[in-house]
């Protein structure tokens, strides 16, 4: 095989197989959401919207933990063993969360759990970046970023199959099943990145983050990722429940959390096509516009078709909205430490995520989620784009001080990559 095949395999490989684990971490994103409202209405464990809010919570707070230690540790270890043992250790602890006995453990098995998806996520993308055809680098994650988001529209559309014959335990058993498949062909086939080949220590490369001129846009893209998670969490742990609070019956309202994520896939396809074409600031702080935009329009009562058009269109915009955060952040670091701000910012996200379905139950409990939470939320994509606007000065002309001593010239794409050789 020559070199240039075995790069090309590589790159489809590594590719494929980032995509694959985001499937499974999408699953995740979804799965609280599509299982709660059967949790509160058979009281499972005596289950309410306060105890359901703090098992969502112990789940975003492994998470959080996650993405701030393993991401880092991706930069140090490689990124294949970092995702090999993301995926492994979050997908035994799913296949648990089936049999857990009570509240306290279905929290615990999902807190464990959050840490393993909490590093999937940074490590793939990650990977995806350093893989890239050169000019590419946006549409690359945006794709890859699309696993997500089948994820969680299968996970859905399994909820509405799946529930009312199996109960809800069968949710978990599946989102565990494609593990026993991908782990294996990770082990076999998952490239490690070439030019991680130096000695590192994971304080180094957090440090880096925060030396000369990354430091505004590293602070910058936390507030925007922790805005952009706030909004996704918080839209598909609560939709089903905020929508069966504007009247509608519990299969339409899975059915829009479905939609929802539909609108994410197509999105993101956009989004990248988009950011390759035109670089990624400018779209960043256009899909948070648009996504504030439409979650407001969600308040308005309307027929159930054109609420499952807003609801598309919403999809569309809010997750694109975090995904382009990322590729932002891919395009801004390099090599050396690209894990790390991934990590950092999705750790920092993760808080959001946390906020998100604490603000959605406490609307919910205080009986005024619809249509105030369109509100707030629709409020905090605003914030969103804004923090991406603060950016702007330092993260398109960042002069590296990194140890690798590289130069990501502008935020279009595949600038970075191609530097390095990617």
């Amino acid at each position: 095989m020559t070199t240039k095949v075995a790069e090309r395999a590589g790159r489809r490989w590594a590719i494929s197989l980032a995509w694959s684990a985001v499937l499974l971490d999408g699953f995740d994103l979804v799965v609280l959401g599509t299982v709660l409202p059967v949790l509160l209405d058979t009281k499972e464990w005596g289950l309410n919207p306060a105890s359901a809010t703090a098992v969502s919570t112990f789940g975003l707070v492994g998470m959080t933990i996650g993405a701030l230690t393993i991401g880092a540790l991706t930069d140090v270890i490689g990124r294949r063993k970092a995702l090999v043992l993301s995926v492994t250790s979050f997908s035994v602890l799913t296949l648990l969360c089936a049999f857990a006995p009570s509240v306290f453990m279905f929290g615990l098995f999902r807190f464990l759990a959050g840490i393993g998806l909490g590093g999937c996520l940074p490590t793939a993308i990650a990977i995806v970046n350093e893989h890239a055809r050169s000019g590419k680098a946006g549409s690359a994650t945006t794709t890859v970023m699309t696993g997500y988001h089948v994820g969680a529209v299968l996970t859905a559309l399994l909820g509405i199959l799946v529930i009312p014959d199996l109960g809800w335990r069968a949710m978990f058993i599946i989102g565990a099943a494609p593990a026993v498949v991908l782990v294996p062909l990770m082990i076999k086939y998952l490239p490690e990145s070439a030019t991680l080949t130096r000695e590192r220590t994971a304080f180094g490369t957090i440090t880096s983050l925060f030396q000369g001129k990354y430091l505004r846009s590293t602070l910058a893209f936390c507030v925007a990722s922790f805005m952009g998670l706030l909004l996704v969490y918080g839209l598909n742990t609560w939709l089903p429940q905020i929508m069966r609070s504007a009247g509608y019956e519990l299969g339409a309202a899975l059915a829009l959390l479905l939609t929802l994520n539909v609108g994410a896939v197509v999105g993101l396809l956009v989004a990248g096509a988009v950011a390759d074409r035109a670089g990624v600031r400018r779209p960043t702080i256009l899909w948070f516009i648009c996504a504030a935009v439409f979650l407001a329009v969600l308040s308005v009562k309307m027929p159930q078709f054109g609420a499952y058009v807003a609801v598309f269109i919403t999809g569309c915009f809010v997750f694109s909205a975090q995904v382009l955060v990322y590729a932002y952040i891919g395009r801004t670091y390099v090599d050396d430490n690209r894990a790390t701000a991934l990590g950092l910012a999705a750790g920092i996200g993760r808080l959001g995520a946390i906020s998100g379905p604490i603000v959605g139950g406490a609307l919910l409990d205080a009986g005024v989620a619809y249509p105030w939470g369109f509100y707030v939320f629709a409020l905090v994509g605003a914030f969103g784009a804004i923090a991406v606007t603060l950016a702007k000065s330092t993260a398109a002309k960042l002069t590296s001080q990194q140890p690798s001593q590289v130069e990501p010239a502008d935020d279009r794409g595949g600038d970075t990559n191609r530097q390095l050789g990617v």
